[in-house]
């Protein structure tokens, strides 16, 4: 489950990155390059960060071949019909929970339960993100005041503290998924977030 569930979070990232590029009317390599590091750059900077090399890309280029059919296909549908901002927004706000959850698994294998699991989960969903953010020349959502990386982490701690009550992978991850999801999505809804410093004069 934890494999096809990747396989989907690449593709959706993949997505987000294209559609990003789209808005910067780019050619198609240019909506193939950013859905590429978009799609697979978080979890290059997890597998780097843990030393489970070669990254998982490498190993397996299943991954490489999803999040290129990802890009696009994305490229495709929207010169079939216009793609509006909200399909990027749900888009990467499915892939920061499904590379979330994946990313505190993986954390959990490699080092056990702990901060280290719970970095290893947002560097995952929010490393791709930041990538193509920066690729578009837009400040990444990680360093606004929207509620996105702070999701992230209550996801990866949340997903560690289901694991205590020995339930099945596949309920913790769907919990865990749907609360970050949920989280992100009401944030954008009801325009939430963390306290920041107040203006100065």
């Amino acid at each position: 489950m934890i494999y096809w569930l990747d396989l989907f979070g690449v593709a959706v990232f993949a997505c987000s990155g294209a559609l990003a590029a789209g808005q910067r009317r780019m050619d198609l390599f240019g909506v193939v390059v950013l859905a590429f590091v978009t799609a697979v750059g978080g979890g290059t900077l997890r597998d780097l960060v843990i030393g489970d090399t070669p990254v998982f890309w490498v190993r397996d280029p299943v991954y490489v071949w999803v999040a290129l059919a990802a890009g696009v296909l994305t490229f495709i549908a929207a010169h079939v019909r216009h793609v509006s901002n909200e399909t990027l927004v749900i888009a990467d706000a499915i892939g920061l929970a499904v590379f979330t959850v994946i990313g505190t698994r993986i954390g959990m294998e490699h080092a056990g339960p702990g901060v280290i699991a719970a970095m290893t989960g947002v560097i995952s969903g929010v490393a791709g993100g930041i990538i193509r953010d920066v690729l578009v020349n837009r400040v990444p959502l990680v360093l606004r005041r929207e509620i996105y990386a702070s999701a992230a982490l209550l996801g990866a701690i949340t997903l560690q503290v289901l694991d205590t009550f020995e339930l099945q992978t596949s309920t913790s991850a769907l919990a865990t998924g749907t609360l970050v999801l949920g989280l992100r999505l009401a944030a954008l809804r009801w325009h939430l977030h963390l306290p920041s410093f107040p203006k100065r004069s």
